[in-house]
């Protein structure tokens, strides 16, 4: 039987449950889904989740370990679908402390605790779904947050710019393939740094080390092939174009559709201030053939 559908015709929807990690992202969604009407009640992560960010929504903040509490809590909310959002450390063994509920679950995902973030993420994802949620993408509602193509600025990739930008997309086709990290720097046709799982401000907290003299390189960010969305759709936001400065990049790229920005205005606001591009890139240009598909 099928556990995760929605409600049936003229019956009010349920309350959304908001997984919340770090960043301002669960907050912002919590708030879009309160203006169009619908109940939230978010699980906010101790260590990740903004404590002051969540204050004006109803929540509660939750150990990752504790996932039999976590459960009951968003049963007893009414909470029919669930949304993943903001990054989350993957914690080591010892930090987790599982509760027994946690135990259960930890011994139901196996082998995907050993893989990639995708493969984790993906496995519970179904998870979830066999506990009879729904689980729903950020940008099902975040409509606006979603990345157009093209330039988000007044400022656009330079020739040398596409030529890198091109070079990183060879190289995250093939760590898609490996469930690495989801974006790259790219300098002069050199790759300056991968992320993997220190995230994308630590990864180009270290490319500021390693730039090379001459023309700034810059950033792609994309999905990877199979990538669960609804649990990790790849985001940019102020912070990201602050780190990319610092880094002396001329710009960030990323895949238009697939991935959210963080407060598109200020973002552009931020880029035009900073002489660097966000480029939102489509699958019938730069993309053409790299393959998002599960």
């Amino acid at each position: 039987m099928d556990r995760t559908t929605g409600p049936a015709e003229g019956q009010k929807p349920g309350r959304i449950g908001i997984l919340a990690g770090g960043g301002p992202l669960p907050a912002r969604l919590a708030a879009t889904l309160q203006a169009a009407g619908r109940e939230v009640f978010i699980i906010g992560f101790e260590g990740f989740a903004a404590p002051e960010l969540l204050q004006p929504y109803p929540h509660a903040l939750f150990r990752l370990g504790a996932a039999g509490s976590i459960l009951e809590a968003l049963r007893a909310q009414g909470c029919t679908e669930l949304v993943l959002l903001g990054p989350v450390r993957r914690p080591a063994w010892r930090e987790l402390r599982p509760d027994a509920m946690g135990a259960r679950l930890l011994a139901r995902l196996g082998k995907a605790m050993l893989g990639g973030d995708n493969k984790l993420l993906a496995a519970i994802v179904g998870l979830l779904e066999e506990e009879g949620f729904r689980v729903r993408g950020a940008h099902e509602f975040l409509g606006r947050e979603v990345a157009p193509a093209g330039a988000l600025g007044q400022h656009s990739p330079d020739a040398q710019a596409w030529q890198d930008i091109g070079r990183a997309v060879e190289v995250l086709e093939v760590t898609s393939r490996l469930d690495m990290g989801q974006a790259c720097v790219v300098q002069g046709g050199l790759v300056v740094a991968l992320e993997a799982l220190e995230g994308t401000d630590a990864m180009l907290a270290r490319a500021q080390a390693l730039r090379q003299p001459g023309a700034g390189g810059i950033l792609l960010k994309l999905p990877k092939k199979g990538q669960e969305l609804r649990a990790d759709m790849p985001a940019i936001g102020p912070a990201t174009l602050h780190h990319a400065a610092r880094a002396g990049l001329r710009g960030i790229a990323y895949a238009a559709g697939h991935t959210l920005i963080i407060d598109p205005p200020a973002c552009r606001m931020i880029a035009d201030q900073l002489g660097l591009f966000a480029c939102g890139l489509e699958s019938d240009g730069a993309l053409a053939g790299f393959d998002f598909s599960p």
